[in-house]
């Protein structure tokens, strides 16, 4: 007989922990979709009787605006206001926000309502989406084993959102001129809160595609960047640009002294060419001389020859006549 009962009991404990354990519920609903200033953020829904619920609610950046904890009516049933929503700030800003309530007894499930705050409530005007930006920049070029840095920008409805960038990022990847993909998840520091760098070695010329993707809260979002990958990077080719200025300059410098020597060996010659006239012109008048000088000798020497040829004209008669 005792043994009737204590089995009894048993099944009949069983039985209390079985619906326990296999009734687990949260219900969770908002009093709307789309809020604008002053007015209640208002949730209600269903859990499981006096429990106690964790109430979240995260700003558009995924960062935490409102921290609340309730616990629910003996039948399980909870309706608290949240929120009377301010006017947008740096705290506050408008855009799309998460509402979670977490059960502290059902193993830690959660539910999330997505509602949007903004300047209207028209909610055909402003549906309720979560909208992930994506920006990447990457220098234009690069030079073959130089390292450069790629920066990464994630931004929901204006606001930097993301955490860890291994899975925040876990997809991104670089595209190679030879065509194949070179994963860069694990490669990226936080610079800040939804901003991310990576260091990047190119092996081989051509241009390298940088593909980012991120994935938020079930949101995809991608954004691209190209780097044209050469031989020797900008500083090289500047500094030859330098150094051929250098050499330039150098030169001209030369020329600019090469023009005053050529300026100078100019007036040499003209001062040469004058002495070279001048010295023509006494020649000419040395040798107009000459020529008279020599008319004057020819008209002395002629008289002097022809009295001589006289002479030994006389000596010969005479000596024809001796004979």
């Amino acid at each position: 007989m005792k043994l009737q009962i204590l089995f009894s009991v048993l099944i009949a404990l069983l039985l209390v922990q079985i619906p326990n354990s296999f009734s687990e519920e949260l219900v969770l609903f908002t009093n709307s979709k789309v809020y604008s200033p002053a007015h209640s953020l208002q949730i209600y829904g269903t859990g499981l009787p006096e429990e106690n619920l964790i109430i979240r609610l995260f700003a558009p950046d995924d960062t935490i605006a409102k921290f609340d904890q309730i616990s629910t009516e003996p039948d399980g049933s909870f309706n608290y206001g949240l929120l009377i929503w301010p006017e947008p700030s740096t705290s506050f800003p408008y855009g799309t926000y998460t509402v979670e309530v977490i059960s502290t007894e059902q193993n830690g499930i959660s539910k999330k309502i997505d509602v949007k705050f903004t300047s209207t409530t028209d909610l055909v005007d402003v549906p309720v989406e979560r909208n992930v930006n994506t920006l990447v920049f990457a220098p234009e070029t690069a030079a073959v084993n130089q390292t450069f840095r790629v920066f990464v920008q994630t931004t929901s409805d204006g606001l930097l959102i993301g955490n860890d960038p291994a899975e925040l990022l876990r997809t991104t990847h670089v595209h190679l001129p030879s065509g194949l993909s070179i994963s860069l998840s694990t490669l990226f520091n936080t610079l800040h809160q939804g901003l991310y760098f990576v260091d990047f070695t190119p092996r081989e010329e051509g241009t390298h595609v940088f593909h980012v993707v991120v994935f938020i809260q079930g949101t995809v979002s991608h954004g691209s960047a190209a780097t044209n990958v050469i031989s020797q990077d900008i500083e090289g080719i500047s500094e030859q640009i330098i150094k051929l200025n250098s050499i330039l300059d150098e030169t001209s410098s030369e020329l600019d002294v090469l023009k005053s020597e050529i300026a100078g060996f100019d007036v040499t010659l003209e001062h040469a060419s004058n002495q070279i006239d001048e010295n023509i012109g006494t020649i000419s008048t040395s040798v107009q001389f000459i020529s008279e000088a020599s008319s004057q000798l020819n008209a002395l020497m002629l008289p002097i020859i022809a009295s001589i040829g006289l002479i030994v004209a006389l000596q010969i008669t005479i000596l024809a006549r001796r004979r």
